[in-house]
């Protein structure tokens, strides 16, 4: 299966990072083709400019064209994978600007014309999507927020994607307590998930 994996920490000695990696080797396994966007590595700009909003829907080639490698990966993907850690609830900005910049009219959906059905999706080559998180909160807290970052790509996001798009959501709560036998064993089913992916 090809696989994209973007992963986003700004720390590259970071359990995140322990993470992108169990992810990749078990990928590797897996015998899963990867291609990985290491979001800080790239030096990624989150930041959607004027520019790119004035041109967001009248000429939006122009701003693929500005994200032409990142667009070329998401159409190129079978499966999709995001490694961060959650801040404030979500992903961090740098992620979010990447789904804000990425994620463009034309490419991940396409407008409607019907405004009780606002979009079509357009990544219907995403066949399978992990979402890879830790969290500061417990399980318990997050569900009282509503969970809004599990929301934003198992709810949000997954409509855009194949049909039958099969989804799986992995997520360490309580961070700040675990263990660190608890974090080896998430790091091994990382591992284990990314190797059996699809």
């Amino acid at each position: 299966m090809k696989c994209l994996l973007v992963s986003c920490h700004p720390l590259p000695d970071s359990y995140g990072a322990a993470l992108t990696r169990s992810a990749l080797k078990g990928l590797a396994e897996g015998g899963h083709e990867v291609r990985h966007l290491d979001l800080y590595a790239l030096g990624f700009d989150p930041v959607l400019s004027p520019a790119e909003r004035q041109t967001y829907l009248a000429d939006t080639a122009q701003n693929i064209d500005a994200l032409q490698p990142h667009v070329d990966a998401l159409r190129w993907a079978e499966a999709l994978v995001c490694i961060y850690p959650t801040w404030m609830y979500g992903p961090p900005a740098m992620l979010k600007g990447w789904l804000d910049r990425v994620m463009l009219p034309g490419v991940a959906f396409n407008l409607s014309g019907h405004a009780l059905v606002p979009i079509r999706g357009a990544l219907r080559n995403l066949r399978a999507f992990v979402g890879i998180t830790t969290s500061g909160a417990p399980w318990w807290w997050l569900k009282v927020v509503g969970d809004p970052g599990r929301s934003l790509f198992m709810k949000g996001l997954r409509p855009l994607f194949a049909r039958r798009c099969r989804a799986r959501w992995l997520q360490l709560h309580s961070m700040n307590y675990q263990s660190d036998r608890a974090r080896q064993r998430f790091l091994a089913r990382v591992q284990t998930q990314m190797s059996s992916l699809g």
